[in-house]
């Protein structure tokens, strides 16, 4: 039996797995301090792409999920997270501090949960219809908190009206030079560690078959997974009975969930803000869900012949991570 106490390597390497975390245009604005085999998360505020994230709420939703990477990781390396969810009512951007303790036992489907982290892709072409989604949607909904966010299925008949809140919300957006300036900074160099690269955006032609998605400078001229002629992808929305910081957070750790569940079904997601970032566009979403919308993220699958999209940078670890004491 091992020490009851999480030392720096294991902290290290389970944020490592963590930090493939989903994040607004992959900023990944977070920040970690480990002391005494504790993890204190904090918000990197300087890296919100606030053009696009106006209220932070979005980064507040990617630090939730970074957030159940964490616990997630934790579990397959032997350890239970044990998390405080703003502990200090004076330093709102310090969203959590986790606590380690020794689990007596590690199953296979911990370990599997662990993996669907590394395998996970936010994936921005069409996708087929998600196979036997009436066996599978029981099983991801019994993965959820509830009293974090709420996951409703959008039956197809809405598909109209999102699509319209998806055109309506790239609209209003047209002459915002600071949005489309932010987007260009973040779609910059595949080499940077941070952002998306080319060749994780869709081309003009691949997007034309996508009706609801964030318009992103389009990439090279390809015609990726040309079989599937236009997406029938599932469409779940995570909405909250709030809109406030930890109802965002909570969102972030549902997100999580909902991500990992597809990933080891098989599945292809690929999550969307833009269509709850501006208020004409997330009123009409509001309209369709039973409390406040966050988010939608698209379910569906890929055709075994097509290449899966590349994994994002990621940060180096000692830029996130600061070991005290």
């Amino acid at each position: 039996m091992g020490t009851s106490t999480i030392d720096s390597r294991q902290l290290a390497d389970l944020v490592q797995v963590a930090c493939r975390a989903p994040s607004v245009h992959n900023s990944q604005p977070w920040r970690l301090v480990a002391r005494g085999g504790e993890l204190r998360l904090f918000l990197a505020a300087e890296r919100v792409p606030h053009a696009t994230d106006h209220s932070g709420r979005e980064a507040l939703i990617s630090c939730g999920a970074l957030l159940d990477h964490i616990r997630v990781a934790a579990t397959a390396s032997g350890w239970t997270a044990v998390i405080a969810r703003f502990p200090n009512p004076n330093e709102l951007d310090h969203l959590a501090t986790i606590a380690f303790r020794r689990r007596e036992f590690v199953t296979d489907a911990d370990r599997a949960r662990a993996d669907a982290i590394l395998r996970r892709r936010t994936d921005r072409l069409p996708f087929a219809a998600p196979p036997d989604w009436a066996v599978f949607e029981p099983v991801l909904r019994s993965t959820v908190d509830p009293d974090k966010a709420t996951v409703e299925i959008l039956d197809d008949s809405v598909r109209p009206a999102l699509a319209e809140a998806s055109r309506l919300t790239e609209a209003l957006r047209r002459y915002d030079t600071s949005y489309h300036a932010e987007l260009q900074w973040w779609t910059g160099p595949s080499e940077a560690a941070e952002g998306l690269p080319q060749t994780n955006l869709a081309s003009a032609a691949e997007s034309e078959r996508v009706d609801i998605a964030r318009t992103f400078p389009a990439s090279a001229d390809l015609d990726r997974r040309p079989e599937v002629t236009r997406d029938h992808s599932a469409i779940a929305a995570l909405s909250t009975r709030g809109d406030g910081r930890r109802e965002a957070l909570g969102c972030g750790e549902v997100l999580s969930d909902v991500l990992l569940e597809a990933t080891l079904a098989g599945l292809a997601t690929c999550t969307l803000t833009h269509i709850t970032e501006l208020d004409t566009s997330r009123s009409i979403i509001r309209t369709l869900t039973a409390d406040d919308p966050q988010l939608l993220i698209r379910i569906g699958k890929v055709p075994d012949t097509a290449e899966l999209p590349p994994a994002t940078p990621r940060r180096p670890l000692a830029e996130v991570l600061e070991f005290r004491g």
